[in-house]
């Protein structure tokens, strides 16, 4: 089974090139915006605020450590991140269930307002950038994007990706 450095060193670099230049474009636009959708909501989520809120909506009530490992970041910047979260009132701190002692954070009524405020807006901002793509455009962008993702995280949690079979 070939290696990723034999794989490497097949592809060309013109296009490896090609592909890090696109890659620090898109990042440096998205930060531009924060992909902040449209309308009156545009630019009105940072970036963490949006993903630790995502995070807790789709996975529900947890501690910092458990937040901080399923974000790829340590402890502290969780907690550093959180606290205009909860002083804003869009995450809540409350009691573990099991463990009284322990707290956990959670989605607030306010926050889930919210959350689903900067999802539409940001929808319809990828809708309008895509507008001229296929449904079966879109897909693929989503999925290419997403295991280019999960490979850039395998990579830094020190993981060796396996090359996709195409």
């Amino acid at each position: 089974m070939p290696t990723s450095q034999d794989m490497t060193t097949h592809l060309d670099p013109g296009l490896l090139d090609a592909l890090q230049h696109q890659v620090a474009l898109f990042a440096r636009r998205a930060e531009q915006t924060r992909l902040g959708g449209v309308g009156q909501v545009r630019n009105s989520m940072d970036r963490a605020a949006y993903l630790l809120l995502n995070r807790l909506d789709r996975e529900g009530p947890m501690g910092v450590k458990a937040l901080a490992a399923g974000m790829g970041i340590d402890s502290s910047t969780v907690t550093r991140q959180v606290a205009p979260l909860v002083d804003t009132g869009l995450v809540k701190r409350t009691s573990h269930p099991e463990d009284g002692r322990a707290v956990v954070l959670q989605l607030s009524p306010r926050g889930q307002a919210r959350l689903e405020e900067v999802r539409s807006s940001r929808r319809g901002l990828m809708e309008r950038v895509t507008e001229g793509w296929t449904e079966s455009e879109r897909e693929l962008f989503c999925t290419l994007l997403t295991r280019f993702n999960t490979a850039l995280a395998a990579r830094q949690s020190g993981a060796d990706v396996p090359p996709a079979t195409s």
